[in-house]
């Protein structure tokens, strides 16, 4: 196994990997142990109490976060002629129908966020074996099969997010950016924690987050106490 270069070692050194750190130290932690030289992306990982393979307890939702994630998200539309004008007005950066259904098949999915109209899942069913996998099907729970694709990119541009529980009850989420202030990681945080604890099933029993984390691009995870974010 490959040792860790000097700056990662040096990183592995500030976290303690046996403390629960309250959030807010973590959030600076995480921007003192960075080494990446562009602006790396700063991640929560939750794991939950849940049983995804209940139906009740599959968790999947949107998230505002009141700063965004650090980066601008490519977004296609897939809609009739009708609705392209909206989309385009909206900041949509592909729109169209059966161009992309056609793309797609042939194996484009250059981008971060697929929205459709209701009229036109029949059409974006065909290419769901290659959206599905890479977590880019519309779907009504996130807001992206909606007859208003105006307000639907608007959202997405604006900073909303799509969360969902894995197979293992993990949901993976941004928060933002290193160069964000602490104050800023932690207000886009703690929406994300709100919100998935408003999402917690009356079916889910015992402890609900099982275990929090933060870790930006190739640093190492800090844990985080639940105690400290819990209202």
């Amino acid at each position: 196994m490959a040792k860790p270069g000097k700056k990662r070692a040096a990183a592995n050194e500030k976290v303690d990997v046996d403390k629960l750190y309250d959030i807010n130290e973590a959030l600076a932690l995480i921007k003192d142990i960075n080494t990446c030289k562009f602006d790396a992306s700063v991640d929560l990982h939750v794991r939950l109490g849940i049983d995804v393979r209940k139906a009740d307890q599959a968790l999947r939702g949107t998230v505002n976060l009141p700063h965004g994630t650090g980066k601008t998200k490519t977004v296609l539309v897939l809609c009739t002629p009708d609705k392209e004008a909206e989309a385009k007005e909206a900041g949509a950066d592909h729109v169209g129908l059966d161009e992309y259904v056609k793309k797609i098949q042939g194996g484009w999915t250059d981008v971060d966020v697929v929205i459709a109209t209701p009229n036109v899942m029949a059409q974006v069913g065909k290419i769901g074996r290659i959206l599905g996998p890479r977590g880019l099907m519309p779907n009504p729970k996130t807001g992206t099969v909606t007859q208003d694709v105006a307000t639907a990119v608007a959202d997405v541009k604006g900073g909303k997010i799509s969360i969902r529980a894995d197979k293992f009850g993990i949901i993976h989420a941004p928060i933002g950016r290193v160069s964000f202030d602490a104050a800023k990681l932690f207000e886009n945080a703690d929406e994300l924690l709100d919100t998935i604890t408003k999402m917690k099933p009356s079916s889910a029993k015992g402890t609900y987050y099982k275990s929090v984390a933060v870790a930006s691009t190739m640093s190492p995870g800090v844990k985080i106490d639940p105690k400290s974010f819990i209202k």
